[in-house]
């Protein structure tokens, strides 16, 4: 299994939409992953728009694939130069660390995650 950038367990980003390379919930990571898919992020409304503009529609609907689209509140398992994209263009999503893949470092800096941490209450 693979870690966090805690080095803890991954604990599950989302069942539900399905997210991850595997699409077994969890932002784990292998070679076959040439996207990096290890950020647990939760989706906004900016950040899906820039995604959008960028030519990764990640909000419409492909039922083909049985995508629903994702919507502001739901948490993705996203690639993480994607992440790091976003946070140059200043709106780069929250980031659920515990959920969020090690191999995340390797492109994006600890600082920069954990100035978007996932806050609850």
């Amino acid at each position: 299994m693979d870690k966090n950038i805690f080095g803890e367990d991954l604990i599950t980003c989302s069942t539900e939409p399905l997210t991850g390379f595997f699409r077994d919930g969890c932002c784990n990571s292998n070679e076959l992953d040439r996207g990096v898919h290890t950020v647990c992020a939760i989706m906004t409304d900016e950040f899906l728009a820039f995604s959008k503009s960028m030519g990764n529609d990640l909000s419409t609907p492909r039922p083909s694939y049985q995508f629903d689209g994702l919507k502001a509140g739901d948490k993705w398992c996203l690639c993480a130069a994607r992440f790091k994209q976003a946070y140059d263009n200043n709106c780069a999503p929250y980031v659920l660390l515990e959920a969020t893949n090690e191999k995340t470092l390797d492109i994006v800096d600890m600082d920069i995650l954990l100035a978007h941490a996932y806050k609850t209450a």
